[in-house]
């Protein structure tokens, strides 16, 4: 299994609901923020594709097609998924137009999961980033296998959402029958 982190905040009510679902599993953890991933220069349908951008996006892409199990951990920033998690899903655009890789293939077949938090009313104003994440998950032949959506304003304020805290325990369970 691995996790994907893309919150630009180490430690945040994101990070810590995920903590909570990951209690007890082994995962490969990557943070976003630690990385240098740089924004998509669509080049679908030039002659010559993509150049390759020397950052770090190949190998989480790599790390990421090597496991069944894909965790994706995004705070909702203005009703969507964070920059940072943006810029490495547009990146699979170049993923898939490289024949050397066939991103497709290698991501068939994989379990997804998303956990989101925001503010006040997290749980009506996510769901268009959980619908993308299902869109998303369909086009590259992945299962979307659930979500999580929790609601907090302030550091640790995760703690004080019940449901998301009994959803975690739920999808804790379930992770660790793979």
């Amino acid at each position: 299994m691995i996790t994907i982190y893309g919150s630009s905040r180490e430690n945040g009510n994101t990070e810590e609901l995920a903590k909570a679902v990951l209690s007890g599993i082994d995962t490969e953890e990557v943070y976003l923020r630690q990385h240098t991933i740089h924004p998509i220069t669509d080049m679908r349908h030039d002659e010559l594709g993509f150049t390759n951008q020397q950052d770090d996006y190949y190998d989480i892409a790599k790390k990421m097609a090597a496991h069944d199990t894909i965790l994706f951990v995004t705070p909702l920033y203005w009703y969507g998924m964070s920059g940072l998690m943006k810029n490495f899903v547009d990146r699979w655009s170049e993923s898939l137009r490289d024949s050397t890789i066939n991103f497709k293939e290698q991501m068939k077949n994989k379990r997804v999961y998303v956990l989101v938090v925001g503010g006040t009313g997290a749980s009506v104003k996510a769901l268009p980033l959980i619908m993308q994440f299902q869109y998303i998950v369909d086009f590259i032949g992945s299962s979307f296998s659930g979500y999580i959506i929790g609601e907090a304003n302030a550091p640790g304020d995760i703690a004080k959402d019940v449901k998301a805290q009994q959803q975690a325990v739920v999808l804790n369970q379930k992770l660790k029958q793979f």
